[in-house]
Order: C-alpha cells, then structure tokens, then sequence
C-alpha cells in the first residue's frame, strides 16, 4: 500500500523546465494566500482516486477465493500480478506524458480508461451476468484496464499539482505535497475499512455483495475525473518536453553499442564505460547518467523488501481469516486489518521524524539514510518471522487432511449409557465414551486399500457387539453409536473437516427422534430425517442462537444452539429429554479460531515501521543524490522495485510447496541476507553533496562565459553540482 503513497512522487519528467516565453497570468489563490485554488481539485481528486484503488484493492484476495473459486496459491500469484501491473505501467504513463500528451490530458485520458475498469469488474462481480468463464475475463480485462489507469496516472497527478505553483513559493509547494499524501493516506484508511464493511454486511443476489464492494470505489473514480475536469479552466498546463527517459536509454544503448564496436585492444580504453557515449551525447548529461547508475545499482536488492511488504493483502489477509476476529461487541472483517498500516504510518512518521531519528543524532549515532533502509529490511523480516509463529500457533485449530490409504475417525454415543470402544491400532484395550460426548479429536487409521471393511469390538451394558463398517482413504468420518429396540447399532457419517471459509462456522443435525426435524437459523432450513438422519452442512454468521425454530411433525419448539465460533465445524444432536421437551447437545468437530487477530498487530506494527525507514528514507536519499533532470529516471527505477518484487511473490505463490509458516521464514530469512547483502553493497557508496559543480559542468561554464549563456550555465551548476563525501 505504502508504495502507492510514497511514489506519488514530484516528477513525470523534467519538472523544472518552463516555458519562459510564455506570458504569465494571475492565478486565482485561496482566501490571498499563495496556494492556487487548482490544487483543491487536484487534492480531493487524489483521495477519490486512492479511495477507489486501496478499496477495491482490499477485496481482491478474498473475491478470488470465495467469488471465482480459486485456491490460495493462485488467488495469491494473481493478486500479485496485479500490484505488479500497476507498478510497471508508471513508466507507461510518463513516456505518454512528456513525449506525446502531457500531464493534464495524460491524466484525463487515462482517469476514463480507469473508471472504464472499475466498471468492468464490478459487472465481473454480479453472479448473475454470465457464467465462471464470463465472471474470470471480465475481472481480468478490468484489473487490466484498471492498473493502466492507476499506473498511468501515478508519475503525473503529483508533479502537475507542483507544476501549479510558481518557483518563489517552494514553502508552499513543499506543504501541499504534506497535505496530497494527507490525502492518499485518508482516502487509503478510509476506503480499506469501508470497502470490507460493504462485501460482507450488505448482502445480494444470495451471498456477499462484491458487486457493491467493487462498485463504489468505481463511482469514487468517477468522482475523481469529474472533480479534476471541474478545475480545468484553472490550471497551468504545460505541454509536453520531451522523454529524459528515452534519453537516458538511448546513451546507454549508444554507450555500450559503442564499447562494443571498440573492444579491440587497439582503442585506448576510457575511464567509466558511460564514457563511451561522449561521440554523440553531452558530457553534462553522461555526469548525471553516471550519477543515477550509483543509485540504481543500490536498487538491485530492494525488490524482497516490497515481496514481503505487499503480502499484507494476500497472506495476510488470508492469515485472518482463520483468526478470531472479535473484539469484544465488535467484530472485525480479515481484509480490514490492512487499514492498520495506514493508520500506523500517519502515527509513526511525526514519531521517526521528531523523536527517533533526533535522539539518534543526540547519541552520536551516524544512522545515515543507507543504515536506516538496511534497519527497515530487517524489521520487514522480523515482521514475517512473527508472522510465521502467528501462523504455527494458529494451524493448530486445522486438522492435517489424511493421506491416501488414511482415514480419520471420532466416535459420537447417542445411546444412553457409556460404550467402550476397541478398534484396530489402538494403544489402550479399549475407549470409553460417554452419552453424547464430544470427541476430543479425531483419530488416524491406516488401510491397506483405498477402500477397507473395519471392524470395531464394541462394549454396551454387559453386551460385545462387532461394528463392520467401510472407510475410504483420504476422508474423515464420525462412527455414530444409538440403540434401537434395545440393541446397540452403528452407522458412519462422512464428516467435513476443512475450515469453513471467510471465518463462518459449519453446522449440521443429528436426529434421534421418530420424526424429521426442520431447523431454521437465520434464514437457512435444515431438514434433518428421523432415526438417528444427518443433515447437509451449512455455513453461517459466528455468533450466539440461543432460539433456533425447529419442527417436528405439527408441534415447534425453541432450540439453544448457543455459540457457533469463527472457523469451527459442529455437530447438533437433537434429542428428548425426560421432560419429553427437544433439546440439542452440540459437538465441535472442528475447532474453533481461538487465535486473536489482534496477535496480528505486531507484525503490522514491524512492517510500518520498516516501511518508514525504507521507503521514505529510501525515496529521500534516491532525491538527494541524482540532479533534478535526473529524478524522473530514479522514480521509475522506485516504481520498478516494486513490480518486481510483486513478481518474486508470484513465482514463490506458484512454484514453492510448503506450509504457509514454511513460507513466511523463507521470505524472513532471503530479506535478512538480501539486507546483509544491501549492507555491504552500501558501505561502499559515496554519498554525494549537491554544493559543488563536477568537472564537466565546470568546463560547460567556462565555454559559455558570456551573457545570457553563461546566465543558464549558472543556472545548471545549480542543479548538478556533485561533492564526494565519504560514508
């Protein structure tokens, strides 16, 4: 999420080349100040904007899932695919910007193209419209439309807002970058829990409503192209100047095409192989080439930090769905819990920037801007690595699914007096199981076939009964023991032990009497047949019924189903007490999330911080280092580490075949070394110090030392001087 906030960056291209010719008009300011009444529209625009990104971006993982029926692995590569998408149409978008159409109709063009997608997905989220086949491409072609829009638009939307104010009020530019990433983070926090509140609150056409969930952020970004539209007649628009990226490539291609037509030993050699474009290019720009390439190389590492920082809203978010999501009265939605890192990171900026990094400094500490990404990848890692004891602890509420040639099995008495139970591979003589006891777990038997006859040696008042029943590899069953006429009978009921999805809870009857049975919970009948009959599962809300309408033949009466819990599966078993009036006892097949996702913050509360120290810093340091017609180069090498690092997810996603905590170390510990690596790579950087001219700047001023030339040549030594300091 973060990355969308912090690459919002000042550039799109060369920002600080103006038309000079061009006359100058008032421009209309607010309430006399020396802030232009165009950067409203673009504020409130940006936080339309971000609201209908993060929000539709919050459903994706578990739409995939529950919507189109994917498995974890796949909903997970998608979603990354995605944040990928985004992330390498950036680029996409600035070449359209300074090379054809510039910032304002780049924005304008591109805005349509979104809502276009936010349309088309919505319409891909009504089960109704289609069939799966329909649903899938039109979710694809939407998300493609959309990370166009939301890519193209990036690198532009910021650097136009800074194009509005004049160059004598930087104090201003500076605050309204404050108050646009205000804006971002609003339009983040509040979209992130709003969106999750509107797919599974309000229902339609029979389950959540995707359809609404996708829809308002749709009708967010149609707002936002109509609050931009509205400013039109009050915005600087400057054309488009050309690509510094496309120039950038060209003299590195005509760089190393040249080195390489000149490998033989016969040309004497140059001391830096960007040296080899000097035939063709300025010397000036092969300086600031030279100095962005120190910085890019920097860049080589960073994508694993953005692999693990972007997994909050795939496995993560995944992760609580098997968690108790309750807090007290209130009870959270999973994709929710992304709106913590918004929130944090509003908290944790003021903190870092007023009291962590000046105490630092107090204690005579050099934590230069490297030190402080290296210390954000490693609290990236530590945020996984507890994120992987978060997840050990709560897979224990899962019940590992049987091998081929395995079966599971628990025993449920509906008699009325205890029965001991002796079956093949026991370790004791025999079990004892009282009347309508719940089975503590559910026990492993291996076949020798897929399918085998077992015979289980039972005991009931003073009686040796002998079970025969069929079990089949791979599934669970509960061994019902009731008597009938006196006689102690068996039967075998398939059992599902999956976790029910999006934190439901599973329930289905038992009934032991002589006539059928019709349960109603909220909306959802079970009919239940006599004689010891078994119901289908459902799924319901978690939550406490404790008056269950259920009828048996002409009479009705209130059953006390009590509590059904996140994520667990139960057994009702109807029954009549001595009082001849229906109650149910109830089992837990499955157990319930007994795991807080409260045990999630701290792992939020790492990964905010690392992304403080990280992105920020890193977005600042990369600033600070390259001259001012260079920093569109360094955004789009930002935004690049973040699409690949969405890649590494995945590939991971698809290739590797391990537990879910399995995977949370491996992506620890390849951040560890990878911050190890970054480490050494940046003990050996030279910062620069932007005071004073390079050599080549100083040669261009000496060659136009004279009038109005000499006047832009001062003006040039200002925006690239280098100083080499050492770390």
């Amino acid at each position: 999420m973060a990355a969308g906030r912090t690459t919002h960056s000042h550039t799109c291209s060369e920002d600080l080349k103006k038309d000079f010719s061009a006359p100058k008009k008032k421009v209309p300011t607010i309430c006399g100040t020396n802030y232009p009444v165009s950067i409203a529209f673009i504020v409130v625009n940006e936080f339309c904007e971000r609201f209908s990104y993060y929000g539709m971006k919050a459903l994706l993982t578990l739409y995939f899932i529950h919507f189109l029926h994917w498995d974890e692995d796949l909903s997970t590569a998608i979603y990354h695919a995605f944040s990928g998408l985004c992330y390498f149409t950036p680029v996409i978008g600035a070449l359209i910007a300074d090379s054809w159409l510039g910032k304002f109709r780049t924005i304008i063009y591109l805005s349509i193209i979104y809502v276009i997608g936010h349309a088309v997905k919505s319409v891909g989220a009504i089960p109704i419209v289609g069939g799966h086949t329909e649903h899938v491409a039109l979710s694809l072609t939407g998300l493609c439309l959309i990370a166009f829009g939301t890519g193209g638009i990036k690198p532009c939307v910021a650097a136009f807002g800074g194009d509005q104010f004049e160059e004598e009020h930087k104090e201003e530019r500076r605050k309204f970058f404050s108050i646009f990433y205000l804006a971002i983070n609003a339009g983040s926090v509040i979209s992130t829990f709003v969106t999750p509140l509107l797919r599974g609150d309000v229902k339609c056409f029979g389950g959540d409503c995707y359809a609404l969930a996708f829809g308002v952020p749709g009708v967010l970004m149609a707002i936002a192209l109509v609050v931009f539209l509205a400013g039109s007649s009050l915005y600087k628009k400057s054309p488009s100047q050309g690509n510094i990226l496309m120039e950038v490539g060209c003299c590195i291609g005509f760089s190393l095409k040249n080195r390489w037509r000149h490998r033989s030993a016969r040309f004497p050699k140059r001391t830096h192989w960007l040296d080899w474009a000097e035939e063709k290019y300025k010397k000036t720009l092969i300086s600031d080439i030279k100095m962005v390439t120190r910085v890019l190389f920097l860049y080589i590492p960073l994508p694993m930090f953005w692999a693990l920082f972007d997994q909050q809203g795939s496995r993560w978010t995944l992760q609580a769905t098997r968690m108790n999501l309750s807090f007290g009265t209130f009870v959270l939605k999973p994709d929710q819990m992304q709106t913590l890192n918004a929130l944090l990171i509003l908290v944790f900026i003021p903190i870092f920037d007023m009291g962590l990094y000046p105490l630092i400094k107090l204690c005579k500490i050099n934590f230069t801007p490297l030190k402080r990404m290296a210390v954000g990848m490693i609290l990236a890692a530590a945020a996984f690595a507890v994120a992987a004891i978060v997840e050990v602890q709560v897979s224990e509420t899962l019940i590992p699914a049987p091998a081929p040639r395995e079966t599971l099995f628990q025993v449920l008495n509906l008699a009325e007096r205890p029965v001991d139970v002796t079956y093949p591979g026991s370790d004791v003589p025999f079990d004892t199981f009282h009347p309508l006891q719940d089975p503590s777990h559910y026990r492993r038997l291996t076949l020798e076939e897929d399918a085998q006859d077992v015979s289980f040696d039972l005991r009931y008042n003073s009686m040796d009964i002998t079970c025969n029943q069929t079990f089949h590899g791979e599934k669970a069953y509960s061994l019902t023991l009731f008597t009938r006429g006196g006689q102690l009978e068996c039967k075998l009921l398939e059992d599902d032990i999956k976790k029910p999805a999006k934190g439901l809870a599973a329930l289905r009857f038992i009934n032991s009497l002589q006539d059928d049975a019709n349960v109603t919970i909220s909306g959802k009948s079970f009919f239940v047949p006599k004689d010891h009959g078994v119901s289908a599962y459902q799924t319901l809300e978690r939550g406490v019924y404790k008056k269950v309408e259920c009828a048996v033949g002409s009479k009705k009466y209130d059953l006390d189903v009590d509590l059904l819990d996140f994520g667990a599966s139960y057994t009702a078993i109807i029954t009549k007490n001595s009082d001849e009036n229906i109650e149910v006892t109830k089992t837990e097949d499955v157990q319930a999330n007994n795991v807080n996702v409260a045990w999630q913050i701290p792992q939020y509360v790492l990964i905010t911080a690392g992304e403080v120290m990280f992105s920020i810093t890193g977005l600042e340091f990369s600033y600070s280092q390259a001259p001012v017609s260079m920093k569109s180069v360094l955004q789009a090498g930002w935004l690049l580490t973040v699409a690949f690092g969405n890649v590494i997810v995945l590939i991971v996603a698809k290739a590797a075949v391990m537990e879910q905590w399995a995977e949370f170390v491996l992506f620890a510990c390849l951040l560890l070394a990878v911050s190890i690596i970054f480490s050494i790579m940046a003990s050996f950087y030279q910062y620069v110090d932007l005071t004073e001219p390079t050599e080549e700047h100083k040669d261009k001023a000496e060659l136009n030392d004279s009038g109005s030339g000499k006047e832009k040549v001062e003006e040039q030594l200002q925006l690239h001087p280098l100083k080499k300091t050492k770390i």
